[in-house]
C-alpha cells in the first residue's frame, strides 16, 4: 500500500472528490451522523490518503495547525477514517501523519479528537486522553494528546 501525502492545494479534483466520498460514506451513512464535514480545515492541511485496488481512497487523515495557529506549534490531526477494516490501513495512516506533524511541521503537540471507541487505536501511537468524555454530533469523544 503507497500512502500519499499532499496539501490540499496539490490534491486532484479526483483525489478531493473520493477523500469527501469515503468520509461521507463513514461518517456520515455508516455512521448514521448528519454533520458539517467540509469545515474550512481542509483548505489549510496536509492529506495522507491511499487508494484501494477499485479506484477508491481506503484511508485517510489531515493534518493541521489548530485553530489555524502555528505559532502555538500544535498540530492536529483529524477525519482519520478507513474504509477497508482489518488491514492495517489505519495504523499505517495515523504513524504518517504523527510524523507529518514531527518533522514537516515541526509541532510540539499533536492535538485529536478521537470517538470513543477509538481510544486504543490512537494510544498505540503515544496519544493519551486528556478529557473526560463528551458528545460531538451524537457520539462520545474524548481529546487525546501527543507530546513530542
Amino acid at each position: 500500500m503507497e500512502l500519499i501525502v499532499k496539501h490540499f492545494d496539490e490534491l486532484s479534483t479526483r483525489a478531493l472528490y473520493e477523500i469527501l466520498k469515503t468520509r461521507s460514506e463513514i461518517f456520515v451513512v455508516e455512521q448514521d451522523c448528519v454533520y458539517q464535514d467540509l469545515d474550512d480545515n481542509d483548505q489549510d492541511a496536509i492529506h495522507v490518503f491511499c487508494w484501494n485496488d477499485k479506484g477508491r481512497v481506503a484511508g485517510c487523515l489531515r493534518v493541521f495547525w489548530k485553530d489555524h495557529d502555528e505559532s502555538a506549534g500544535v498540530a492536529q490531526i483529524g477525519r482519520v477514517v478507513t474504509l477497508e477494516h482489518g488491514k492495517g490501513i489505519g495504523g499505517q495512516i495515523l504513524h504518517k501523519g504523527v510524523e507529518i506533524a514531527k518533522e514537516q511541521l515541526k509541532a510540539k503537540k499533536i492535538y485529536l479528537e478521537a470517538q470513543e471507541y477509538a481510544i486504543g487505536y490512537y494510544a498505540t501511537e503515544g496519544f493519551e486522553v486528556v478529557s473526560d468524555v463528551f458528545m460531538e454530533d451524537g457520539i462520545p469523544h474524548v481529546k487525546m494528546e501527543l507530546k513530542l
